[in-house]
């Protein structure tokens, strides 16, 4: 497996997709909008309702956060973390107590002032305890630890955690962690966003266009140095990157360029600044558990051991992509599991032969075979990130005797159907907004989580994920981690399929813009991008 990787970054070189683009040193001018294609549509503008970055990357520039990850250091990591709202923070000798110092002189967009009270209403709607509720409460998990959030005046706010848990900070950090204004319902939220930050909302239409505008009254003097930001959605990818190449969009949707199309790009309009890079988003395989036959460990089983991972990357990213259990992989995850230890695991072998025929010999003692297959549907997302993995997983679930049609699921409701457990089985993308197991672990897997989509619970690894989160030694936590890892794939509980690297693409005239290697949701504030024109 280390030889494939390293093959795959060999080809990267070739194809001459990844070229640095440091952070500007030149002075800044002022003006101009920014254009970038859209995937599709959003749900809403709600980032706490939502769990994709089809929302974080339009609307993460009209929020702050308490701590934000540095928006131009590659590798997000909680030495990267710096003060937004908060101006400091310390913690308690006993680890359970972060305060924060928060900034004085900050409004909301409508003109009221910040103050610590929106701290405590938006953490008491994520934890379920306000009387307005989030129709959607997708992070929820993240906040198991905290008991409540209290004030000492306006500019002082205390998260009191059941236990020490040195990655919480991290947490805060995400692009998923905005904060909310007291006086704004949840509701209102979502169609009209008020935020502290860079840009202020001007409109969404469903299906055409999202625009924002520069707030003159930013706390942070003399930015944003951009007038607006203009996002028209096009959801077929071909479509959307002939218009990049005629120079109609300053930036491709971020992450969103595959190798294929990258060529294109590259051929056609040689001036484009484009990086490949990890997104900290992986393809997997989600069941449902609850569902006859698939309620039968040893079926779930069989159609892991079917799985062939290669196949996956080397048709939809020209062998760009990395094998991998949850956790994103090293060298750009900081936890992921070693090479050695990977193919040790069911299914991640290099024999898909030697692996299919374990599947089939499963599925034969099940009373399956070429006279009696499985029929059934496999649900996902109605974008192409989605669609078309899901049609290769549908030709090599064949070899075992599965007939499967695709059943596409438009984007407003696929979180939401997949949260209701409405699907047999489902071909999903899991990104991770914090490349750290907490939020993986707890979100993703942890018994009643609202995102732990098959139904998954085991509360002997509930105990471990506790116990890792608390570790404060960085190579012990990695072994808890990879030990957890190793369980979550032996009990099929979300068969990773790919890590898939994909491309983003701008313009030289946009400057000071830095791609992030390990999360795709944290470094859209792009309150210091500018505009050379």
């Amino acid at each position: 497996m280390n030889e494939w990787r390293s093959r795959a970054r060999v080809a990267l070189a070739l194809v001459g997709a990844v070229i640095a683009a440091p952070v500007q040193a030149e002075e800044p001018k002022h003006g101009g909008v920014l254009r970038i294609y859209h995937r599709d549509s959003p749900a809403s503008a709600s980032i706490l309702e939502e769990s994709t970055f089809s929302t974080n990357i339009p609307f993460m520039s009209v929020y702050n956060n308490l701590v934000l990850y540095d928006q131009h250091k590659p590798q997000n990591s909680i030495d990267t973390i710096v003060p937004e709202l908060a101006e400091s923070w310390s913690l308690s000798d006993d680890k359970t107590t972060l305060t924060f110092k928060l900034r004085s002189g900050v409004k909301w967009h409508d003109g009221k002032p910040f103050t610590a009270a929106d701290v405590e209403c938006t953490f008491d709607l994520l934890m379920g305890k306000s009387k307005d509720k989030l129709r959607k409460n997708p992070r929820e998990t993240w906040y198991n630890n905290v008991t409540d959030v209290t004030t000492n005046g306006g500019n002082e706010a205390t998260f009191h955690l059941k236990r020490p848990q040195p990655s919480f900070i991290a947490l805060l950090a995400s692009g998923y962690s905005p904060i909310y204004p007291c006086h704004v319902s949840a509701r209102d939220m979502r169609v009209k966003p008020i935020g502290t930050g860079p840009f202020k909302f001007v409109e969404f239409k469903q299906n055409e266009s999202i625009k924002l505008a520069r707030n003159p009254d930013y706390w942070k003097k003399g930015l944003p140095h951009l007038d607006g930001i203009e996002f028209t959605i096009i959801p077929n990818r071909s479509t959307a990157i002939l218009a990049f190449i005629a120079g109609k969009f300053d930036m491709t949707f971020p992450t969103e360029v595959t190798i294929p199309l990258l060529k294109d790009i590259k051929s056609q309009a040689p001036d484009a600044i484009c990086q490949v890079h990890p997104i900290n988003v992986s393809t997997n395989l989600i069941v449902n558990r609850d569902v006859a036959p698939f309620d039968n460990a040893d079926l779930r089983l069989a159609m892991a051991y079917a799985l062939d991972r290669k196949s996956f990357i080397d048709i939809l990213a020209e062998g760009q992509g990395d094998i991998g259990a949850s956790m994103l992989p090293p060298p750009e995850g900081v936890w992921g599991m070693p090479p050695d230890l990977l193919a040790k695991l069911p299914g991640y072998g290099p024999d898909v032969k030697a692996n299919r025929a374990k599947a089939r010999e499963i599925m034969e003692k099940l009373g399956y075979g070429p006279q009696k297959r499985l029929p059934l549907k496999v649900s996902t997302r109605n974008i192409a990130t989605y669609r078309d993995p899901a049609v290769i997983l549908i030709d090599q679930l064949k070899d075992i005797y599965i007939d499967a049609e695709l059943e596409p699921v438009e984007t407003s409701v696929w979180h939401a159907k997949a949260s209701r457990k409405d699907y047999i089985i489902g071909l999903n993308l899991t990104g991770n907004a914090v490349d750290d197991p907490d939020q993986n672990f707890y979100e993703n897997y942890a018994c009643g989580s609202e995102r732990n989509f098959t139904g998954y619970c085991n509360k002997e690894l509930d105990a471990l994920f506790d116990k890792q989160s608390q570790e404060t030694d960085v190579e012990a936590r990695k072994k808890l981690v990879w030990d957890i890892e190793k369980k979550l794939v032996e009990d099929v509980a979300r068969p990773i399929i790919m890590h898939p690297r994909q491309a983003t693409c701008w313009r030289p005239n946009v400057k000071n813009y830095t791609v992030t290697v390990n999360s795709s949701y944290n470094n859209y504030r792009f309150e210091d991008i500018w505009l050379d024109k």
